[in-house]
């Protein structure tokens, strides 16, 4: 291999981490010789190095427990074929519960890891005694074994990725820091370091913990911060052995295992400290922390607990390494938003040698085919927004976020710290009327009202939550009146140009080629079919559009439309988001309500379902577009922001009459379920297509100039029956809750997952989503003759299943 300093390569990869030796070795798997990795200082030297090395494979998300999955089984191989050792020890873990609550968050998780081939089995505190003598066991109300999970070392297992890189072709470059990202036209060309530019095709930013100032570097958010993470070493202990399990003790906040006859404790305390905060050193490498020990005593001596004999062991180290934290407590991995070819794998939340395996071979496949092997939206980078960049918003996000792994996974948990970054103008007003407020993509929106005297704050239960009666109130109004929710946090884009139709209709599943005045639900697929937007476009004039979609798709959704905009194609794309509130009217009573409070007409004839008018209430003039997601009679308001409080006021004092009801996404959310109405990111995804997902009406398969994903659903069709179908359920037994990933099973035998669940108040019990799959087919006698159950923790429940919305399958109140 030449010595001489490349001067072009098809793919550069920055940072020499688990990470990018991954990429690096996956790449060389799939074909790519060309391949050069640039580290600043040596291998591992940022936080790899100094890694607990867990491989515990039960996570809290599908895509994370995959990722995890795949990482165990290469790491066992990876010895054989480059003759690295990785230092593997086949240990298996055991987590803990101390509680009933977090007993049945194991259970349910158990089941949903067994789904996707990870073998665990709950076992009794006697049993975990006998694999770990000296753990104390009188706490546990159960554990749970998992007999394949294992150890490694960090060190030897990127060594290992690096040499089966190189073996590969790839060529690895030490001491090579990159100082500048360069670009033309919205597409990288390649870096800038010390010793000259590098031209490449793609650039994969696996910088850790300095991602974020290398994605500075391109014009790329990458929000993630360092925090200070602890574990400590004890002295030698007697009766300890490299095979003791892994102990996981979420209610203790750390992990306990052996390491060299000591005994490691891994701490994640519930409040961090945020480190790096002017930015990480430029010479830090193979770096520690001074130890906090005033701050870190306390959580000491309660992860020792576990093991009592700790406390009177005399501790050999107390190490504090950073680690970078995103956010959401999720990975930033994927295409960047805004810069064509630059990726980023980074953000691993101190989990990086668990998923690097997985990561690897997921990036490399995005790198060479243009998207993912699996859908990883929830890791996905265009999940972040802009704003999320704010150092103080990090570093007061990363106080919690670092925790958070180790805490209880309530249904509708909310995030506590850095609230309030995004405000709807009406905010006050949904205040007084008792909204509890819940959070998405920053926005402060009200997920259930509290009755007068109660208190909007949530009390978490894997149960019956303290505003259950709240939920079903507001439930009923939508069904037999009419509801207001306000959605103003909605990313409302507009369209426009003299190609924008083309533009938009190549995209788009639907023909949008429709009358002005129209409104168009439809999806954008990728070229394998697979479902990449849920959203509606109205055509406000020949030539502009208005694209509504979920205030968590607004960065994905917009650099598709840029993305997938020609070059030199007269196309121009606005977020108007902000300059609209947005306001739901949904229930029977809707239209009278609207009747008492303008002049426009609303009747059935006058103002027909999915079409859009300017309309007047009061003195003011909005946008009205008849839609639902709730599947009853109803219209979305868009008005101007200075509008939106007048215009709310008259609603409200002309609604006290119509029986208005306040409401919240959760009322959404249980009035969607019943109607069947799919949710991206949950029912749909880049994995699953319309034929899959009953959205094949959306299709408009004879439209000039096709769509995209067209002929990728075209060979579905002519292959036969799908593999999977989408199906609604309902438990038969009203007692039973549902919230999503839990076990289908038909005739005894495991056919699917639940994508989303809610309570139906109208259906009166729990109703879910579901893919149902077969391999000879799934016909709709193949789902209508079986007997099906969903198990909840364990626990199955008979579940009726349809392929027909079970609440007005024929639309007749949609319509009305």
């Amino acid at each position: 291999m030449s010595t001489e300093f490349p001067s072009s390569a098809q793919v550069v990869i920055i940072g020499g981490g688990v990470i990018g030796c991954s990429i690096a070795y996956h790449l060389t798997k799939l074909g790519w010789r060309d391949v050069l990795l640039l580290e600043r200082h040596q291998l591992t030297s940022g936080t790899t190095w100094h890694a607990a090395g867990l491989l515990t494979t039960l996570r809290d998300t599908e895509a994370q427990t995959r990722l995890a999955k795949y990482s165990q089984d290469l790491y066992r191989s990876l010895e054989a074929e480059t003759g690295q050792a990785t230092g593997i020890i086949n240990c298996g873990s055991i987590q803990l519960a101390q509680t009933a609550d977090k007993a049945l968050e194991m259970r349910r998780g158990l089941a949903m890891a067994g789904c996707f081939g990870v073998e665990g089995h709950e076992i009794s505190p006697r049993e975990v005694q006998e694999l770990w003598p000296l753990a104390d066991v009188s706490d546990l109300a159960a554990a749970f074994h998992f007999p394949n999970d294992a150890r490694v070392n960090p060190t030897d297992v990127t060594m290992a990725l690096a040499k089966g890189a190189r073996m590969g072709g790839a060529r690895i470059l030490e001491r090579v820091p990159v100082t500048g990202i360069l670009s033309e036209r919205g597409t990288v060309t390649g870096v800038r370091t010390g010793q000259g530019d590098i031209t490449a095709q793609i650039v994969v930013n696996c910088a850790g913990m300095w991602a974020r100032e290398v994605g500075a570097l391109a014009g790329v958010h990458v929000p993630l911060q360092a925090a200070e993470h602890y574990y400590l070493i004890s002295e030698p202990v007697a009766g300890v052995h490299p095979l003791l399990p892994i102990l996981r003790d979420p209610g203790n906040a750390a992990y306990i295992r052996e390491e060299a006859g000591k005994i490691m404790v891994g701490l994640f305390e519930r409040e961090a400290a945020p480190w790096g905060l002017q930015g990480i050193p430029k010479d830090f490498a193979f770096g520690d922390i001074p130890p906090n020990w005033e701050r870190m005593v306390p959580e000491i001596e309660r992860a020792m607990r576990r093991v009592p004999s700790l406390l009177s062991t005399g501790i050999k180290l107390l190490f504090c390494g950073p680690e970078s934290f995103t956010p959401d407590h999720n990975y930033l991995m994927g295409e960047a938003p805004d810069l064509r070819n630059f990726f980023v794998a980074a953000g691993f939340n101190s989990l990086g040698i668990l998923s690097g395996g997985g990561v690897g071979h997921v990036m490399a496949h995005w790198i060479v085919n243009g998207r993912p092997p699996m859908d990883v939206w929830s890791v996905n980078i265009r999940r972040m927004h802009a704003w999320q960049n704010n150092p103080r918003y990090l570093r007061d996000r990363t106080v919690e976020s670092l925790g958070i792994g180790y805490q209880d996974h309530w249904p509708f948990r909310q995030w506590e710290t850095a609230r309030g970054v995004k405000k709807s103008i009406l905010h006050d007003r949904l205040a007084a009327a008792g909204a509890c407020f819940g959070e998405s993509a920053g926005w402060e929106r009200p997920n259930w009202y509290a009755d007068v005297g109660q208190t909007p704050q949530y009390e978490y239960a894997w149960g019956r939550q303290n505003w259950f009666a709240n939920n079903a109130a507001e439930h009923r109004a939508v069904r037999e009146n009419v509801g207001v929710f306000e959605q103003s946090s909605f990313a409302k884009l507009q369209v426009e140009g003299r190609d924008a139709l083309s533009v938009l209709n190549r995209i788009a599943t639907a023909n949008l080629d429709v009358a002005v005045g129209r409104c168009v639900y439809t999806q954008f697929l990728n070229d394998g079919g697979g479902i990449e937007a849920d959203l509606t476009v109205t055509r406000l004039a020949v030539d502009r559009f208005w694209v509504v979609t979920a205030a968590f798709t607004q960065t994905h959704v917009e650099s598709w439309i840029r993305n997938h905009t020609p070059e030199g194609a007269f196309c121009i794309l606005t977020d108007v988001s902000h300059a609209y509130a947005m306001l739901n009217l949904q229930g029977p009573a809707s239209r009278a309500l609207l009747a008492s409070v303008s002049d426009d007409d609303f009747s059935k004839e006058g103002f027909a379902f999915g079409t859009a008018r300017e309309v007047r209430i009061g003195y003011q003039t909005l946008l009205a577009v008849r839609l639902t997601y709730m599947g009853e009679l109803g219209w979305e308001l868009y008005i101007p922001a200075p509008f939106a409080l007048p215009v709310y006021d008259a609603l409200i004092q002309a609604g006290r009459s119509h029986g208005l009801r306040h409401c919240g996404y959760h009322a959404l959310n249980s009035l969607r379920m019943e109607k069947a109405y799919r949710d991206w990111s949950h029912d749909i995804g880049p994995d699953d297509s319309p034929l899959q997902a009953g959205l094949e009406f959306t299709c408009a398969w004879n439209k000039a100039g096709g769509f995209i994903g067209r002929d990728a659903l075209l060979r579905q069709r002519e292959s036969g029956l799908p593999k999977r179908r989408l199906v609604q359920f309902l438990l038969q037994d009203p007692q039973g809750l549902l919230y999503h990933n839990e076990p289908i099973y038909r005739d005894g035998r495991r056919v699917g997952i639940t994508t989303s669940a809610m309570y139906g108040h109208t259906l009166g019990a729990a109703v879910a989503l579901g893919y149902v799959s077969h391999p000879d087919g799934v016909s709709d006698a193949f789902v209508t003759g079986g007997a099906y159950e969903i198990d909840v923790g364990g626990r199955r429940y008979a579940a009726r299943a349809s392929l027909m919305p079970l609440y007005d399958p024929r639309n007749v109140r949609v319509r009305s």
